[in-house]
């Protein structure tokens, strides 16, 4: 088990510099952070918005929460904090009688402790129990996913959210294997994968089973359509002249953010292209290299 210290959760989070530069906190300000994390975010916008700017953030997985608190604990009653998912942003901006925000923040990346602990089952490069879940409440693991749904409803899973083209080998594969055993680790899904996938059809530059992990992930915590619905919602918790920083990690949320916006009579884009992260950022964090920031603004 991985132990976290004081060096792990003091790690820079992703275009924190640009995420500062359009979301602009200052005094006073009520700032929302969707997905507190370890509180890197957080951190900067409350530093940014001394001496009396706040921060509402959502962070659903119970272990994160207790480390940003941890973290963030000199900002005292400046930050709240809501162990839940951002899904719930409207309902609990209501009952905690809060003003309108003056931005929001959403990164969509999966967090350095969910994915460096092997145990979680998020990483493909420790074998570990297939879980995948960001809250331990949700009942249904990847493991499930994989043992139970249909070959059809697999390749489908692995196609849309994961944009694999050999979705159907796999997920054919799967079953074949699962008649045998069942698929209750990384390692194994690792393993069935590369066999499914002929040498000739593998990716060059990522992991053959990178697409599958990611697709499994998404559909066990419902990142799509969760995602969906806080831009639906978020207008009704911002000022007026607000802005909405949104960091995205691959095109079907880039794709989300964008539909939403272009779709809502309330958010306008205030650049045209997705700001990503530069040079040094990368050679700092690898994991930045596909962040994409989209800023918007309510109208």
């Amino acid at each position: 088990m991985t132990r976290w210290g004081k060096a792990d959760v003091n790690h820079l989070p992703v275009l924190a510099k640009q995420v500062l530069h359009w979301l602009q906190p200052a005094d006073r300000g009520l700032y929302i952070d969707c997905t507190l994390g370890l509180g890197g975010h957080a951190e900067q916008i409350l530093q940014a918005s001394a001496p009396s700017g706040r921060v509402l953030a959502f962070e659903w997985d119970n272990e994160a929460a207790v480390l940003a608190r941890k973290r963030l604990k000199s900002f005292g009653d400046r930050l709240i904090c809501v162990q839940d998912s951002y899904v719930t942003v409207g309902s609990v901006h209501r009952q905690l009688d809060l003003p309108l925000a003056d931005g929001l923040l959403v990164d969509l990346g999966v967090s350095s402790l969910q994915f460096d602990r092997g145990e979680r089952g998020f990483s493909f490069q420790v074998d570990a129990v297939l879980d995948m879940r960001m809250n331990r409440e949700i009942q249904t693991t990847a493991a499930d996913l994989v043992n139970q749904l249909a070959e059809e409803q697999l390749a489908d899973i692995f196609y849309h959210y994961g944009e694999e083209r050999q979705a159907r080998r796999i997920a054919a594969r799967i079953v074949r294997e699962r008649e045998k055993t069942p698929v209750q680790t990384t390692g194994q899904l690792v393993e069935i994968i590369r066999r499914a996938v002929p040498a000739r059809y593998r990716p060059a530059r990522i992991h053959e089973a990178t697409k599958v992990f990611q697709a499994l992930r998404i559909a066990v915590n419902r990142e799509l359509d969760n995602l969906a619905r806080l831009l639906a919602e978020a207008p009704a918790v911002l000022k007026q002249g607000a802005r909405i920083c949104t960091i995205t990690f691959h095109s079907l949320e880039d794709r989300i953010v964008k539909q939403a916006v272009a779709n809502s009579g309330e958010l306008r884009f205030l650049i045209s292209r997705p700001i990503g992260p530069d040079r040094n950022e990368i050679m700092h964090n690898r994991r930045a290299r596909s962040a994409k920031l989209r800023v918007a603004e309510r109208c």
